[in-house]
């Protein structure tokens, strides 16, 4: 067997096994269900789609959604939007009901909501008028914002003062900075848009094959073909 040929071969099995355990290593993509008129990233969708690390959710007034993922469900409350994170959700207003094993956390501004342990627990958040309502329904909470960390119990109920995140504060800065630099301009596409495409196992799958194709080929271009041999 020739160099080249061991080289493609090698390359080939490279190129099928690299992607897979991409897939494999990222889980199956979480499950949205829409029951009315929901959107996704903008755009509407009828019934169900795949949702990933970054998507965002918008429910209307008469519409509400849920997100299915291993070990836990997020029920998306009317006139809401919410960013899906994979470990987390991200409540930009309105409201959601939580029940997980997977300590799935929820974040309001510079507020963490985050189940005490890692064990079945259902909570309710809600982001009404600047104020962050929570309320522990099954299993203890930690609730986490600029003044420290607090213990919320089962049963209990909770207010906090929406306040901007370290992420959202920094992100407003840099938007200001940008703003002065270029005097304005149209908004770019918001992370909810691009996270969808870039973050799911699709998109890195293709691109760890194209980069394992294109290394083998290189590889293989510098390789002096093999001589037929002379009687």
């Amino acid at each position: 067997m020739t160099r080249p040929l061991y080289v493609r071969i090698v390359s080939c099995m490279l190129a099928v096994i690299f992607p897979a355990a991409l897939f494999a290593a990222d889980a199956a993509p979480a499950m949205l269900y829409s029951h009315g008129t929901a959107m996704l990233n903008g755009n509407n969708i009828a019934r169900s789609s795949a949702i990933f690390s970054g998507d965002l959710v918008q429910t209307s007034r008469d519409s509400v959604a849920n997100i299915n993922a291993t070990g836990s469900s997020v029920l998306v409350l009317n006139e809401s939007l919410v960013q899906y994170e994979g470990s987390a959700v991200k409540l930009e207003h309105g409201g959601v009901t939580i029940s997980t094993s997977k300590l799935l956390a929820t974040r309001v501004g510079g507020v963490t909501v985050t189940p005490r342990a890692g064990v079945w627990t259902e909570f309710e958040v809600r982001d009404v008028d600047g104020k962050v309502e929570i309320a522990a329904r099954k299993g203890d909470l930690t609730i986490s914002d600029a003044k420290g960390t607090t213990l919320l119990a089962q049963g209990q109920q909770s207010t906090r003062e929406e306040s901007p995140s370290q992420d959202d504060s920094q992100g407003q800065n840099d938007n200001n900075k940008k703003k002065k630099k270029k005097g304005g301009g149209a908004p770019g596409p918001t992370a909810g848009a691009s996270g969808g495409v870039f973050n799911s196992p699709i998109a890195i799958g293709v691109a760890g094959g194209l980069i394992i194709g294109g290394t083998a080929w290189a590889l293989s271009g510098h390789e002096d073909p093999v001589s037929p041999s002379k009687p």
